[in-house]
């Protein structure tokens, strides 16, 4: 059973759930914000594809507990 993750897109994997859990829980990336307390511009840059933003675990955390997620369903690969 391979589970590595491709290090190279984690970044993008991670942006992508985000987005993904965030739609499916009904949440605008505002909502998320101030769910997470973090800014909506913040936010928004880190689920652009098209951004360099890289961001920090404690960041993720925070965004994952807003979701109400474990930490680790924002690094699977789908």
């Amino acid at each position: 059973m391979n589970n590595k993750v491709n290090n190279t897109n984690i970044y993008d994997t991670v942006r992508k759930n985000i987005r993904k859990y965030r739609k499916l829980k009904g949440m605008t990336q505002q909502d998320l914000a101030d769910a997470a307390e973090l800014s909506h511009g913040y936010i928004r840059e880190i689920e652009s594809l098209n951004m360099g933003v890289t961001f920090s675990l404690d960041a993720v955390e925070k965004i994952a507990n807003a979701l109400d997620l474990k930490f680790y369903l924002l690094f699977e690969e789908n």
